[in-house]
This record gives C-alpha cells, structure tokens and sequence, in this order.
C-alpha cells in the first residue's frame, strides 16, 4: 500500500493537490492510503519550504507547485 501524503496548510492548490492525487491513485487501481500534513513542524521536518508538496512513500516527490495529472501518475505509479 502507497502513502501518499499532502503537505500544505489547506490552501486552494493544496486542496488541488489532493484530489488529483486521489484521483491519480484511484485511475492506476493501486492500494493508497492519504494523509494531509497541515502541521508547519512537519511540513518542515521533510525539508519543504514550499507548498504544497507530494510525498510519496516518505519521499517528497513534488513541492512548491502543482504537477499536471499525468505527471502524478508517474511520481505514484513506479
């Protein structure tokens, strides 16, 4: 099962995010579990200083923008 977690404080495009991911996960029909980070210590804690930000599997795979649909595909399909 993939951890896909969103690190944001809830604004607009983390939102985005989140959903396109969700949706990424769910057009690949692979096991996921998301979580959104919201806490700034823990955004921090995995070196991002901008948001949002996809980690995949406890790797930041993406920060600072939102990739387009296809490109999260790839970051949680591998």
């Amino acid at each position: 099962m993939k951890k896909l977690q969103i690190l944001g404080g809830g604004c607009a495009r983390c939102e985005t995010l989140a959903e396109m991911t969700e949706a990424a996960a769910k057009k690949l029909g692979i096991e996921y579990k998301i979580e959104k980070v919201t806490d700034l210590m823990e955004i921090t804690n995995f070196g991002v200083m901008t948001t949002p930000a996809l980690v995949v599997d406890g790797v930041v795979v993406v920060s600072g923008k939102v990739p387009t649909a296809d490109e999260i595909e790839k970051l949680i399909g591998g």
